[in-house]
């Protein structure tokens, strides 16, 4: 039986039926015990700390990225500038000349949280305006070629030759497609998904959002692959083949302390990827990476409970052995700090996104 629009183009009914859009509290909550029993069996201490030894905190959170781009070869990431938080604009002016940089680039927090304060930069008056509003450190990035995202989870157990694919998340855009007739914010309305993404679409295109898109003319809204910002998330951890797997895993291993964690990675070519070849990462995660395959529409709340509950598991095995091979965890004192280090930084973030 199909719904009427009411339920199934009302925000409140499309949050409710599909859990993807839930909050994290709402769908951690009731498989956080485990993640508690494994902090007990840690000693009563964040274990999760110790699966990445070079990146900050392990990658669960405030992981500054300046500090995790030169762990990877650079020939595979964007290059980049750091911009203190308060840099004056001709210091900001002298880098891109430095670097060569040439608009369109990217402007982003170096701690970020779901794609918030992530910003395409066209020309130097909108950099000026991003650096203005800024309360907190940011970066400077080249736009990358490649117009496909995929995130690919990898882990290796410390001190076994071979890494594994847990999982791999295509990300399809919020994209619309002219009919000669409805404005943007009309065609918008028409997508479940986007109608949660409005007010942040109506801030994004101002009074463009009632422009009218030629027939067939295919307009991509966001181009950032971040759920929270509307992008579909599809499992393609079928993908992984072994050609994929040995490719992937040659070249994280060439990053120095990484064992667990989600690679953001953007292409054009499918073979090219598999190959290991023609690829940027966009964006490293560790320790506190969501298994991001599971939000396949296709997908019940059960299987991502079994995701996260395995990547847990895999998680404290990694933590385990770094543990044993000299690397601390994290004291509960210290994690409650960093707890709410991020609480404030989130909020900073919002503040942000409100005045770009």
């Amino acid at each position: 039986m199909r719904l009427p629009k009411l339920f199934t183009h009302h925000p409140f009914f499309i949050r409710l039926l599909h859990w993807e859009y839930w909050s994290f509290t709402a769908v951690y909550g009731w498989i956080y015990p485990l993640f508690a029993l494994l902090c007990v069996r840690a000693g009563g201490k964040f274990f999760f700390t110790a699966a990445n030894p070079t990146i900050k905190n392990g990658g669960f959170l405030m992981e500054p990225k300046q500090e995790i781009y030169p762990l990877l070869p650079k020939e595979f990431y964007p290059a980049f500038f750091y911009v203190p938080v308060q840099t004056a604009f001709e210091k900001i002016e002298a880098d891109l000349l430095q670097h060569q940089f040439r608009f369109p680039l990217i402007a982003k927090p170096v701690i970020g949280m779901q794609g918030k304060a992530v910003k395409k930069i066209n020309n130097k008056e909108e950099l000026q305006h991003y650096a203005s509003v800024c309360t907190v450190d940011f970066m400077v990035q080249e736009l990358s070629p490649y117009t496909k995202e995929v995130g690919v989870f990898y882990y290796r157990i410390p001190d076994e030759t071979n890494g594994h694919i847990t999982g791999i998340v295509a990300k399809e855009p919020m994209t619309v497609v002219g009919d000669g007739v409805s404005s943007l914010y009309e065609l918008i309305l028409e997508v479940p998904r986007y109608i949660l993404q409005v007010d942040a679409l109506k801030q994004m295109y101002g009074k463009d959002i009632l422009q009218v898109l030629k027939k067939g003319e295919v307009k991509i809204l966001a181009p950032y692959g971040n759920h929270a910002r509307g992008s579909k998330f599809l499992d393609w951890t079928a993908k992984a083949d072994a050609i994929f797997a040995a490719n992937m895993d040659a070249v994280c291993k060439q990053i120095d302390g990484f064992y667990y964690g989600r690679l953001d990675i953007m292409y054009n070519d499918w073979d090219d990827l598999r190959q290991g070849k023609n690829f940027h990462i966009i964006e490293l995660n560790g320790a506190g990476s969501d298994p991001t395959h599971m939000y396949d529409p296709s997908h019940s709340l059960f299987f991502a409970w079994k995701e996260i509950i395995r990547h847990w598991f895999i998680l404290w095995r990694i933590s385990k052995k770094n543990h044993a091979n000299g690397h601390r965890y994290m004291t509960l004192k210290e994690g409650a700090a960093m707890f709410k280090s991020n609480t404030a930084h989130v909020q900073k973030l919002d503040a942000l996104a409100l005045k770009l």
